[in-house]
């Protein structure tokens, strides 16, 4: 597992409540990574947040710790 998919897969784990439904999946080209998250449907909101201010979190945080190892990341949530 990636270092960027084990980012994510541990943020979102300490943001559901039922963590053995997260699924990530991952795409890379060249030195850019697509993420798509994928959580049970009741954790859906909690992923989300209002206003989508949980999802734009993550997504700097992943864009944080893509730079730091000079990559770029697109996280995506799947419904």
């Amino acid at each position: 597992m990636s270092e960027l998919k084990q980012t994510l897969a541990d943020i979102a784990g300490a943001i559901v409540t039922d963590p053995d439904s997260i699924v990530i999946t991952e795409e890379t080209n060249d030195n850019h990574v697509t993420l798509t998250l994928s959580v049970a449907p009741n954790d859906m909101g909690k992923v989300i947040g209002k206003n989508g201010r949980i999802a734009n979190a993550i997504r700097m945080v992943m864009k944080s710790a893509a730079n730091r190892s000079g990559q770029r990341v697109t996280v995506h949530i799947k419904d």
